[in-house]
């Protein structure tokens, strides 16, 4: 551990050391995940504090191969995504009722037919399954049928790959800009500043302080927006190699592309993410560049909120969390 604490903390987001410990922003909160735990830290609309803290499962103890390198990559991803779902729908359940969504009739269908837990074990798949679909229909189809669309127009022979990243790119782009104007999201981008800035602070060796977490910056090269955008530029690359004229086949090639591309990327962000040097920072500037539009700069109690999840999951093993 000592070899990793030479270098100091700055505000530009220099550090001591790497953590592995990541976090999610949330409605009003943050769930930050450790090693052996994670914890959701959520504001009250009185000012208070309410926790959640559960310890971590991992598939990859039942099943050790499914942590392997080029293989972790897809698996942490979707239990990242069903963890995310759970604790997006608990910190909803801490706002004030008259802020909270009144429940769907698929909701209130499920709920009226299943148990309590069973019923939440659903919605939560549910939530997940359309995420992915919604995902893999606007960032896999929609691409590749717009470059379909282009190649009727203009023969593109083997730019047709570069033009379905380059839609692929610019539906990111667009589908970020329009969620940035919905009004509840400016908070949960504060609350993600926070998130990150915090974690700078405590990979920085300074005393977790909302005056020392202000001063760090709010963009990470080990952030979810930066693994997307991983997605996207390898996606580019591998999907260049299908020579499928036919859109549909193209389509399920890609789909079945789609793993390889997530593993590569995930490895690829986690060896930015412990390395500094001239090509990683060049690897997580676009990254960090798009953060401008998924993280805006926190108030203190919202550091405060993301200070007091980050203490939560801080192992007590010193030097177990570093990445």
């Amino acid at each position: 551990m000592a070899k990793h604490l030479k270098k100091r903390g700055s505000a530009n987001g220099s550090c001591a050391f790497r953590t592995s410990i990541g976090g999610q922003a949330l409605m009003e909160g943050i769930l930050m995940r450790g090693v052996t735990r994670q914890a959701i830290v959520c504001r009250k609309a009185d000012g208070s504090l309410v926790t959640k803290v559960e310890e971590l499962k991992f598939i990859k103890e039942k099943y050790p191969w499914l942590g392997w390198p080029f293989v972790r990559g897809v698996v942490n991803f979707l239990d990242s995504m069903i963890r995310g779902v759970k604790a997006l729908t608990w910190s909803a359940e801490q706002l004030p009722e008259d802020e909270q969504q009144e429940p769907g009739k698929f909701d209130l269908w499920v709920q009226k037919h299943f148990p309590g837990e069973k019923a939440d074990k659903i919605l939560i798949s549910v939530a997940v399954v359309l995420g992915i679909l919604l995902a893999v229909g606007l960032f896999v189809l929609l691409p590749t049928l717009l470059a379909g669309l282009l190649n009727r127009l203009l023969p593109l022979g083997a730019w047709r790959g570069f033009f379905e990243g380059i839609f692929r790119l610019l539906i990111f782009l667009g589908y970020l800009i329009l969620v940035n104007k919905l009004p509840d999201m400016r908070r949960v981008w504060m609350y993600h500043g926070a998130e990150h800035k915090t974690i700078f602070c405590y990979e920085a060796g300074l005393p977790l302080t909302a005056e020392n977490a202000r001063k760090q910056s709010r963009f990470h090269p080990r952030c979810g927006t930066s693994f997307l955008f991983l997605v996207i530029f390898i996606s580019i690359l591998i999907f260049s190699l299908v020579r499928a004229e036919n859109t549909l086949v193209r389509f399920l090639l890609h789909l079945l592309l789609l793993p390889v591309v997530m593993s590569l990327s995930y490895e690829l962000l986690k060896w930015a993410g412990r390395t500094d040097n001239t090509l990683s920072r060049l690897v997580s500037a676009p990254g960090k560049a798009i953060q401008r539009l998924t993280t805006a700069e926190p108030d203190d109690s919202m550091l405060e909120v993301a200070i007091e999840a980050l203490k939560l999951v801080i192992p007590e093993e010193k030097g177990s969390d570093i990445w």
